[in-house]
């Protein structure tokens, strides 16, 4: 396929050399030129203009929020009013509801198309191919960017016909892991408080009734206290945390859980956070607790 991609991230510089690897032909765009250079010496076309991406089959967007996406979309020479009708636009990226909800009905408007697919995985896991994908659109627009879906992960889940529910189901997921982060967190910080080794502890957990992959992946980051560089910046867990209780409000769903780990994020952003990775929320128990 013929594949334009914008948002040359961490997560899309991997996805972006998934669909390179699958054989796909792909134009990239970033607002900082640069961060295309590597993918350009694996085979890709870097472009200068967003209108130039849309030359495609389809377009891939993996950017960092409500307004980067907007700025691609609604923009001169965005994807609006450049992507040829008939066409697809995908959205990986991590977006409030209602967004995603305003540019499936302005994308039909204007005669394309739009599936909503974030992803879940790290930057590692988008690299080898082998992120989890959650799709919702038309049934036709899901079936004719398969092969995109294929690349890019190595499961594809269809959740609605509705795009807008995927990017739902994806905050649920954002605020599950960041549930794990502060209740390991929380944990460690009592039993060291204790004297027990915290590395001992995870191992304990995680060899047993906790050996999911979150429980392994975050805990270690817990216990070794490496959060820089980011895989997944503080800043973007804060946001997706507000998302989710945005969602929760138009839906008049409490979550109090949610609104707690609001607070956590907040904390940590203001003791000087924004570089770290969302996981040194995990550390404030242990500050609060002294140890």
């Amino acid at each position: 396929m013929k594949i334009g991609f914008i948002g040359l991230g961490r997560m899309g510089s991997g996805m972006a050399t998934s669909l390179l690897r699958a054989g796909h032909h792909v134009k990239v765009y970033n607002r900082t030129a640069s961060k295309a250079g590597e993918l350009t010496k694996k085979g890709a076309v870097a472009v200068s203009r967003i209108s130039d991406a849309c030359d495609a089959d389809a377009v891939v967007t993996m950017l960092a929020n409500d307004a980067a996406v907007e700025s691609v979309v609604y923009g001169a020479g965005g994807l609006l009013t450049s992507l040829p009708k008939g066409r697809v636009h995908v959205s990986s990226s991590t977006i409030s509801v209602s967004l995603s909800e305003r540019l499936a009905a302005d994308h039909a408007n204007t005669g394309q198309r739009f599936v909503a697919a974030p992803v879940l995985g790290r930057p590692d896991v988008a690299a080898a191919g082998d992120l989890s994908v959650i799709v919702a659109g038309d049934n036709d627009a899901i079936q004719d960017v398969a092969p995109i879906l294929d690349a890019i992960g190595k499961k594809t889940l269809v959740v609605s016909d509705k795009p807008k529910t995927a990017n739902l189901v994806k905050l649920s997921g954002n605020f599950l892991i960041a549930s794990v982060i502060e209740s390991l967190g929380e944990a460690v910080a009592l039993v060291a408080k204790d004297g027990v080794d915290r590395e001992t502890y995870i191992d304990l957990l995680t060899s047993t009734l906790f050996n999911a992959p979150v429980y392994k992946t975050y805990g270690k980051l817990i216990v070794e206290g490496k959060f820089e560089p980011a895989c997944f910046a503080a800043p973007l867990g804060y946001k997706d945390i507000r998302l989710v209780l945005a969602a929760a409000d138009d839906l008049r769903v409490p979550m109090p859980v949610a609104s707690l780990l609001r607070d956590r994020f907040l904390t940590l952003l203001a003791h000087g956070g924004d570089k770290l990775d969302w996981s040194a929320v995990g550390q404030l128990a242990s500050r609060d607790s002294g140890t």
